[in-house]
């Protein structure tokens, strides 16, 4: 089970500062997620074949690739908000 200290720690390695109302709905969705893992991992597969697919939508995966033209750089950069005329430009987001 997933302690508030465990919350406390992921979120502070992924530089997120939540509300105390945050940290408690992320610590009850991540309890959530590893309740039903266990109900998954008490299921009976040994009849179950393995798929490295799903069956629908193969068409796509198995599509040819294709050279298609890509957006043209001048037309990408149009309505960037900040370029050098090659690259967008960013503010830096990590600051530790």
């Amino acid at each position: 089970m997933i302690t508030e200290k465990d919350v406390s720690y992921v979120a502070d390695l992924a530089n997120l500062e939540l509300s105390a109302q945050e940290r408690e709905r992320m610590l009850r969705d991540l309890n959530s997620i590893l309740d039903y893992i266990d109900r998954l991992n008490k299921l009976d597969t040994t009849n179950v074949p393995p798929m490295a697919q799903t069956p629908l939508n193969t068409a796509d995966a198995m599509r040819q690739d294709a050279l298609r033209p890509s957006l043209p750089r001048e037309l990408a950069l149009g309505n960037a908000p900040d370029s050098d005329g090659q690259f967008f430009r960013v503010p830096k987001v990590i600051e530790k």
